[in-house]
């Protein structure tokens, strides 16, 4: 009979996977000097509960693209608070391929980013406020369009109010006319919002 051969990544399955799968070791393991023994270990821990803030704590400095991929990959399956609080840190890094991993992994969790949507919003750190506004882009949730009302009647920083005021005439309803009324008021000096609130307006009207 002819012999199988197990195929090379199989074997470096085996090889990655060697230790006992237990809670404990998959967490040691996310500091192993090997990448696929880290991405291993961070696919498994998604069915330890409470894993998250060591996952957080790797994502913080891990290198490899696809370790990074499968950590926060298990943190949207986990979506508890610590994972969300862990990917508002990483959207103030100053690695902007990892911001841009965090907002597109926080869009995945309407539920738990809607309790500090607001506090996001409210940020003193407008980059953060625009980020925000883009998490909104995708979160399915029903207060969206609300969020991006108060944000729009509120926000001092024209770039911010610019990102909302987009989004919102693509979900806005005719109860956001009144507000997008109003910040064209409020910025009547600048030309771009006046276009994009009227584009906005024409929108909705038309919906």
């Amino acid at each position: 009979m002819a012999l199988i051969r197990s195929t090379p990544s199989e074997r470096t399955e085996r090889v990655s996977r060697k230790q006992e799968r237990d809670c404990d070791n998959l967490a040691r393991s996310l500091d192993d000097a090997s990448a696929e023994v880290r991405r291993w270990a961070a696919r498994d821990l998604a069915d330890c509960p409470g894993s998250s803030a060591v996952l957080v704590a790797r994502l913080a400095r891990e290198s490899d693209a696809a370790v990074r991929e499968v950590i926060l990959t298990t943190l949207t399956r986990l979506g508890d608070s610590t994972a969300v609080t862990g990917l508002v840190q990483c959207m103030r890094s100053e690695d902007a391929a990892l911001r841009n991993e965090a907002i597109e992994a926080m869009k995945l969790l309407p539920d738990a980013v809607a309790p500090i949507m607001r506090e996001l919003l409210a940020d003193p750190d407008s980059d953060m406020r625009i980020f925000a506004v883009n998490i909104l882009e995708s979160l399915k949730h029903p207060d969206v369009e609300l969020w991006l009302r108060e944000v729009i009647e509120r926000d001092p920083h024209i770039n911010v109010c610019a990102t909302a005021v987009d989004l919102l005439g693509e979900v806005g309803s005719s109860a956001a006319l009144t507000s997008l009324q109003q910040l064209k008021a409020r910025f009547a000096d600048q030309a771009y919002i006046a276009f994009a609130a009227d584009l906005a307006i024409k929108r909705i009207q038309e919906d």
